[in-house]
């Protein structure tokens, strides 16, 4: 089981009180196994934020199926586009009832056997996949998406569908055998061992195995005695030794908890980055580069701009010739895209040499919201069959820094051609955010397209510099960006315009600050 935590959420409170006390409020009634355990200490709840920058409750979104961290990931690499620090890694080992099962082995036919008659030993080293484990981990230390295996107790076995994970400054791995591999225990920065009691964790697992995986209360036992706990006293209780902290007396030990969290909150702190303020000094007197394409200023495209940046311009007009541009700019970056000749017959009988597409994976448009998201229906207009990815980024009005709020992309895009879609660049931080996003998926760079109406020369510049290899197509480009990061000249809040809503007025030109609708 893996908690990955929202790296500027600052209630890193709330995630060792996950890993420190095990969830046993399921819903059940008076008679269920959880009033059998101790009580914890209530004081920590409900969770609150502990900086100064933010008193209130963390900003949470509730469904019936999942809960939606709002605060936003801030920049977890400098104004080279590099990860300048990698991902902090807890590991937590002995909780009552925890086991890296996302990890486990796949099973032969005669081990699901054993299995279903709980005679498997699911509490053996050798029951993991410790070789997946370590490249997983190192992989999310390197700030990279990975995927989990998820894991089926019903069936013995790896569902079909595995859990993509991506992005946090501080990972907690937790699971009763964190410290039983040699590779595994190089990639934990902070190890503790959670001293607790052996009837608790035997309450937890009754409660958990019959609650959650349908099993009777003989066969849990028959396995406890069998198996868990001779595991535990051969494998787990002499890794104590190996532990950076031991924690006695399990959730009860409120002064190691405060410990452990206020080291957590100065990883966190030496992982905060100013990009923007570097944004603003780099690079700026050099020529625009190569990989910069603008498209030719003609009277039709100048005269679609002098309609766009008109203050006065009526919304109805300015979508029209907003949208005629974009078609005009998603042509020009299709022109891009790797082709070979290909010959048909005409209806004439006639041989016919032309052009198609030549690459390996797909095309895939990914728009940064709101404002990128107008650029979606020129883009389906033009390449059928596009599939569509959505970056939510938006500026944090406290530090000034862009921070990821939601992103959602297409299986398997790491082959794929992609178009990133950003109605207008300034300073160039929502774009780099972007762009990282990708390449922590593994999207080549050089398969990055950065597609924008109007950019302003800072934005080309820090996207150019941090990542030369990417292509970046615009239809116009500013010199000027202001004291407030606005385009000069600009074209205003494009967002606001086009969908009809007020702003105010210390908003930069970067989509980047433009609510979600």
């Amino acid at each position: 089981k893996h908690i990955f935590c929202n790296d500027n959420s600052n209630d890193v409170t709330c995630l060792i009180h996950c890993i420190i006390f095990p969830l046993v409020n399921s819903g059940g009634g008076e008679g269920s196994l959880d009033r059998l355990l101790p009580s914890i200490n209530t004081s920590l709840s409900p969770r609150k934020r502990t900086t100064s920058q933010c008193k209130s409750e963390p900003p949470l979104l509730r469904t019936s199926k999942r809960t939606i961290y709002t605060a936003g990931r801030p920049p977890w690499y400098n104004e080279h586009g590099t990860q300048s620090k990698e991902a902090f890694v807890i590991g937590p080992c002995n909780l009552g009832a925890s086991a890296v099962t996302s990890f486990l082995q796949v099973l032969t036919a005669e081990q699901q056997l054993l299995a279903a008659n709980n005679d498997y030993n699911f509490d053996h080293p050798d029951a993991f996949d410790f070789s997946l484990l370590v490249h997983t981990l190192r992989k999310l230390k390197q700030g990279k998406s990975v995927k989990i295996p998820v894991y089926d107790f019903t069936t013995h076995g790896r569902q079909k569908e595995w859990k993509t994970v991506y992005g946090a400054s501080v990972i907690i791995f937790e699971g009763i055998m964190s410290f039983a591999d040699k590779e595994l225990l190089k990639l934990l920065d902070m190890k503790i061992f959670v001293d607790t009691d052996s009837d608790i964790r035997l309450v937890r697992r009754l409660r958990r195995d019959i609650t959650e995986r349908g099993r009777d209360i003989d066969g849990v036992i028959k396995q406890y005695n069998k198996f868990v706990k001779p595991a535990f006293e051969q494998y787990i209780e002499p890794t104590m030794r190996l532990a950076d902290i031991v924690v006695p007396r399990g959730g009860g030990n409120m002064v190691a908890i405060d410990l452990i969290v206020q080291h957590v909150h100065s990883q966190l702190e030496e992982r905060e980055l100013s990009v923007r303020a570097a944004l603003a000094s780099a690079h700026q007197a050099q020529p625009l580069p190569q990989t910069l394409s603008v498209v030719e200023s003609t009277p039709q495209v100048r005269g679609m701009h002098t309609i766009i940046r008109n203050k006065e311009t009526s919304r109805d007009e300015f979508i029209f010739y907003s949208k005629r541009l974009m078609r005009l700019l998603i042509e020009r970056a299709l022109s891009f895209l790797p082709s070979q000749v290909h010959i048909v017959q005409t209806p004439q009988g006639e041989d016919y040499e032309g052009r198609t597409f030549h690459g390996k994976g797909q095309i895939t448009g990914v728009s940064i919201l709101r404002a990128g998201e107008t650029m979606e229906p020129a883009l389906r207009a033009v390449c059928k069959d596009v599939r569509i990815g959505k970056i939510l980024i938006q500026t944090n009005q406290d530090t000034g820094e862009p921070e990821l709020h939601y992103l959602r992309l297409p299986k398997d895009i790491s082959e794929d051609h992609v178009i990133l879609m950003d109605c207008t660049v300034s300073t160039g931080a929502a774009a780099m955010m972007a762009i990282r996003v990708l390449l922590d998926h593994d999207v080549q760079e050089d398969k990055i397209l950065l597609v924008s109406l109007l950019m302003a020369e800072m934005g080309v510049h820090s996207v150019a510099y941090a990542f030369p290899q990417v292509k970046i197509i615009t239809t116009a480009v500013d010199k000027k960006v202001n004291d407030l990061f606005h385009i000069i000249p600009g074209i205003g809040n494009f967002g606001d315009r086009y969908f009809g809503t007020d702003a105010p007025p210390d908003w930069s030109d970067d989509d980047m600050d433009e609510p979600s609708c």
